[in-house]
């Protein structure tokens, strides 16, 4: 019987800033929203129309779950009729990186078939 090796990596904390953070990109379509926020603000028509196949539903889910974390922002636009517009908060702008090598990851694994 070969003898067990110690694990070189020490364990995560208690709470592990890798589950907070996958709790949040971890949804479904979460990181879509979160791409395309990335760039400008955007009105809940334009995220349902960039994000082909998401239910106005699933995104109204998404979005309510994302402002809660503080990773977005719904601001009501003084127009008439009035509007909506999400943006990302600092906190939620600094999940692009994390977003963009998951991205660079998956072109990879594609290419791998």
């Amino acid at each position: 019987m070969l003898p067990r090796r110690k694990n070189p990596v020490e364990a995560p904390p208690p709470a592990c800033p890798i589950g907070e953070c996958m709790k949040v990109i971890g949804g479904a379509w979460t990181p879509n929203i979160i791409w395309f926020l990335s760039r400008r603000p955007r009105r809940f028509s334009e995220l349902k129309e960039d994000i082909h196949g998401i239910s106005a539903k699933m995104l109204t889910t998404r979005l309510k779950q994302l402002e809660s974390r503080g990773v977005v922002i719904r601001e009501v636009m003084p127009t008439s009729p009035p509007s909506v517009e999400y943006r990302l908060t600092e906190l939620g702008a600094e999940l692009k990186p994390a977003i963009e090598a998951i991205v660079r990851v998956g072109h990879r694994l594609k290419e791998r078939g």
